[in-house]
């Protein structure tokens, strides 16, 4: 005890006698300041300050950050005598995710719950998803965050996976335009982003330790292209590491993905953390360029510690990383002594996301000008238990937590129509029962797995009858759950028995009175449609629109907003459609504990779990579909509109290694709307690599067009963006011949077809993420 006292004395004497005089961040250079950091400071810097509830979940600080903004994902390291303060790192894409509450405190510290990316994207409206991520980001900044860990942008390669609803889509140029929209806006703010999963996250089950099997050209063309683009366009403070192995390395200790891509080929200037217990080897790891370690705990800084003296981890390395995370806490709002006052305009976001929901719903159906709703129609048959419980976003990291939640119902009594009372109190007691029903176990994950839904209700035919006499018209809301830590199981992409039986039960009585009915989809990712889309009158797919969410439906059922929203994946008619349904882990289960799944060795056993090929290759979504001839429920790219719209004069221009498309765009129909002009591009065919029938290559959205008025749109594509990754020698390679630009309303609505000449071209890249052995990839 004398000897521990004596130590701490000693400490504290050596901190007084040459404290004033160490350097200070921001004042003396970086590398003076890392010079001044003993060994065990600079471990400490690349290790996070642990998460409550894990393992050794205080150890780092002692939980000392911890109350900073309670409820964040995490904090760095504090080292007060060099001048280096913590800053908060906290989740999530769809809006902050802090905690609400705090312990002896009556203020609340709600977030707005914005859409999810999956809408957002819906949009192709780049200028708007900026607008809603600097809405994010004051948010960040004034509840006195430093970085947002989004956005995310891993591709959709199937539509059970989890987390579809966090990205954007299967085509890696939207989800690289959109995440970069995304990171302008929040960072505007002067705070952080995080982009993430990096890379080849694309199925929750054992995402902690799954390896992807993929191609170099598939990982460039469609897995790696979205990143590409976001670094290039935007600048990212971070990029977050993904937990699974890509070809046999863990993301997160693989410096050919960490270093030679990222940093050498793509120019990024930030710092890589991981995902939260996200690796395995912290000192593999520092050498791969991964600067820290998230939430981090005790082992991760005893092996960082003794990596060095042992001679396994170069201190200049660890110097390194250590420099990139001061550059970065050099940025951040906390370290430039920011008072952020803990009250953003919450009322103005509200605002914001009301408006962008609405604008990234898409209309799938619209027979006999069902919607908008009449004028005379007044009074409403609101079906289906998503109604009344209307589900803002999907769960785990991605949730927000907010002060409400617009329900359908919600809506529509705050636009002045009329609902039926007796239907809704039956519905709130069959949900009441449902939710005791299935009430969670509880557990430490149990908050953030996906919430399961109510069965849904039936009636008979007289009930339906009477209420086709007293209400205009019937809405029906199918909802769709999904989240973190689980893929989502094949019965959620279909329509449930009772499902069906609803919709064609209200069908048949209401039209038999002359009554329409509107379905409204209030999902995450694509479900299956073709089975009973011919039904109804209409069908909306609202997504997942966050808090306001109710309100934004009803804004686009009456009128008040024209749907402009399209698709950003394939409505496949049923899922094993998809290429890669041959290697997802459909209804397959995994250890979901976070902290210990990637603490073995790595395992070879069980397909899609243990490791997924992905044998589909560059044939991802509607590359696939288009190229196979698939037949679709909607293609890549679908939306109506309550107007329409000619495309007229297209052109093409061709000058210094670019080519620029104009069209014009008319309004022909009787309400003003928003058309998404998208530019796919068919190259010629090449005896060296298989190419898809057409690729996206631009797009664009016209301003609000009135009835008879005209926008020219122009779209640009460089020369370079036409190219190809050969692997054989590691270059992205554009062959010579006539390519044909195509204008297009959707994947397969091709308005116009412009042909160009182009010259041969190659560009050499590293030689990077070689799969071990051979994989059989899907051939045209």
């Amino acid at each position: 005890m004398k000897k521990q006292l004596f130590s701490m004395a000693l400490v504290a004497t050596t901190f007084m006698a040459c404290g004033p005089s160490a350097p200070q961040l921001g004042k003396a250079s970086l590398d003076d300041v890392i010079a001044a950091m003993t060994l065990e400071e600079k471990a400490h810097l690349v290790v996070g300050t642990g998460m409550e509830g894990f393992e050794n979940g205080d150890s780092a600080v002692v939980g000392e950050t911890r109350s900073l903004v309670p409820g964040a994902a995490g904090t760095t390291y504090p080292i007060p005598r060099l001048g280096i303060p913590a800053i908060v790192l906290a989740d999530g894409p769809a809006g902050l995710r802090i905690n609400p509450t705090r312990e002896g405190d009556t203020a609340t510290y709600y977030c707005t719950h914005f859409p999810i990316g999956t809408l957002l994207a819906s949009t192709w409206d780049q200028e708007l998803v900026e607008n809603v991520g600097k809405a994010i980001g004051n948010e960040v900044l004034e509840y006195g965050a430093d970085v947002l860990l989004a956005p995310a942008l891993n591709i959709q390669r199937h539509p059970l996976c989890g987390r579809n609803f966090e990205y954007y889509s299967e085509d890696p140029l939207v989800s690289g335009k959109i995440a970069a929209a995304y990171v302008r806006g929040v960072q505007s703010n002067g705070v952080g982003t995080s982009i993430k999963h990096f890379a080849v996250n694309n199925q929750e089950t054992n995402r902690m330790a799954n390896d992807a099997q993929v191609s170099p050209r598939a990982l460039r063309e469609i897995y790696l292209k979205g990143f590409e683009i976001t670094v290039k366009e935007s600048e990212p403070w971070t990029v977050m590491s993904s937990y699974n192995y890509v070809n046999g390395v863990y993301a997160s200790e693989n410096p050919e993905l960490q270093t030679t891509l990222l940093r050498d080929e793509w120019g990024f200037k930030g710092m890589v953390m991981t995902d939260w217990f996200g690796g395995k080897d912290a000192v593999e790891q520092m050498k791969a360029g991964n600067d820290m370690l998230q939430p981090g705990y005790d082992k991760q800084y005893q092996d960082i510690v003794a990596g060095v003296k042992d001679g396994k981890l170069e201190e200049a390395v660890l110097d390194r990383n250590v420099k990139r995370i001061l550059e970065l806490i050099l940025q951040t709002p906390r370290f430039k002594g920011y008072h952020f006052s803990n009250k953003p305009d919450l009322q103005a976001h509200a605002a914001v996301t009301r408006q962008s929901a609405a604008e990234g719903m898409v209309l799938l159906k619209n027979d006999n000008g069902a919607l908008p709703l009449p004028t005379d129609v007044k009074s409403v048959a609101l079906f289906g238990c998503t109604s009344y419980n209307f589900i803002a976003g999907g769960t785990g990291s991605g949730n927000v937590n907010r002060a409400y939640t617009v329900s359908l119902l919600d809506g529509l009594k705050n636009a002045g129509y009329k609902t039926d009372d007796k239907l809704k109190a039956d519905y709130e007691a069959h949900i009441a029962a449902e939710e005791e029903r299935l009430k969670p176990e509880g557990g430490k994950f149990s908050a953030f797995m996906p919430v399961v839904l109510p069965d849904e209700m039936t009636f008979d035919a007289a009930r339906l009858k009477e209420l086709a006499a007293q209400t205009d018209v019937a809405l029906i809301t199918i909802g769709r759950g999904s989240g973190e830590f689980l893929d989502r199981e094949s019965a959620n992409f279909y329509l449930s028995k009772e499902n069906l039986q609803l919709v064609q039960d209200v069908c048949r009585v209401f039209h038999a009175t002359g009554k329409k009915v509107v379905v409204v989809l209030n999902v995450g990712g694509a479900i299956e449609t073709v089975s009973w889309k011919a039904w109804p009158d209409a069908i909306l797919c609202a997504w997942q629109g966050g808090q306001e969410g109710g309100n934004s439906v009803v804004d686009v059922l009456s009128g008040k907003a024209s749907p402009s929203g399209k698709l950003t994946m394939t409505f496949p008619v049923k899922f094993e459609d998809h290429a890669s349904s041959t290697n997802f882990p459909i209804n397959l289960k995994s250890d979901i504990d976070i902290v210990n799944a990637n603490k073995g060795e790595k395992k070879h056993s069980v397909k899609d779990v243990d490791y997924t090929r992905y044998e589909e290759d560059i044939f991802v979504g509607y590359r696939y579909f288009d190229s196979f001839g698939k037949q679709v429920s909607y293609p890549f790219g679908y939306g109506l509109s309550y107007t329409t719209f000619e495309y007229a004069n297209p052109s093409i221009e061709a000058g210094n290694g670019t080519y620029t498309v104009a069209v014009d765009v008319k309004n022909t129909g009787k309400m003003a709307g928003k058309e998404v002009v998208q530019l796919y591009v068919a190259a010629p065919n090449s005896a060296q690599m298989d190419k898809p029938e057409k690729e996206l290559k631009a797009f664009a959205k016209t301003k609000t067009l009135e009835p008879g008025e005209t926008a020219t749109v122009t779209l640009t594509v460089n020369a370079a963006d036409l190219a190809s990754y050969d692997e054989a020698s590691s270059s992205w390679v554009v062959d010579a011949g006539t390519y044909k630009f195509l204008v297009g309303a959707s994947s397969r609505d091709i308005k116009a077809a412009l042909d160009a000449d182009v010259a041969a071209s190659a560009k050499k890249t590293n030689d990077i993420l070689k799969l071990q052995e051979s994989i059989v990839t899907l051939k045209r």
